[in-house]
C-alpha cells in the first residue's frame, strides 16, 4: 500500500520572507489560517487556537516545531482532537522564484492514524486547499 501523504504546492506573489511571516508569526497565522497561540520558534511547542462561539480562545491543533531554516524551510507536527493526538508531520518548503514563492506542503503520517486514515487525510486535503485559497489572497 502507498503511504499516504498529502502533497499541495501553491505559487504565490511576494517573497519567501513575507510569506515565511504568514506561516511563523501568530497574528499572520491568524490571516489566513486561525490565531497563534504565540509565534513559531525552534523546537518550541505551538498551538492554533478556535474562534468558534462559546471556545474562543482554545486550542484547536498543535505540535512542536522541529525544524526552522527561515525563509526556506519549516517542519512541524500536527494533531487536534479528531486525530486522537497522532501525530503528523507538516513539512513547508519555500521556493524563491523571480519575484514569488513556490510553497510546497507535505503532510504525512497519516498512516498512524487507526481509525479511517484515509478519510482522515481527505478531510484535510480539503481543509488544506481551503485553507491556501486564503493564503494566496493575503500574501500578494
Amino acid at each position: 500500500m502507498t503511504a499516504l501523504k498529502i502533497v499541495k504546492t501553491i505559487f504565490l506573489k511576494a517573497p519567501p520572507s513575507h510569506v515565511w511571516k504568514f506561516l511563523t508569526e501568530a497574528d499572520k497565522l491568524a490571516i489566513w489560517f486561525h490565531q497563534g497561540e504565540s509565534d513559531l520558534t525552534e523546537g518550541g511547542d505551538w498551538a492554533l487556537l478556535t474562534n468558534s462561539l462559546g471556545k474562543e480562545g482554545e486550542r484547536m491543533c498543535w505540535g512542536t516545531v522541529k525544524e526552522m531554516k527561515p525563509p526556506e524551510r519549516l517542519v512541524h507536527t500536527f494533531t487536534h482532537p479528531f486525530l486522537k493526538e497522532v501525530e503528523t508531520t507538516c513539512t513547508w518548503t519555500l521556493d524563491g522564484v523571480g519575484n514569488g514563492t513556490v510553497l510546497t506542503l507535505v503532510h504525512d503520517g497519516w498512516d498512524q492514524v487507526e481509525d479511517d486514515a484515509f478519510g482522515m487525510a481527505a478531510n484535510h486535503d480539503t481543509g488544506w486547499d481551503e485553507h491556501f485559497g486564503r493564503l494566496r489572497r493575503v500574501t500578494s
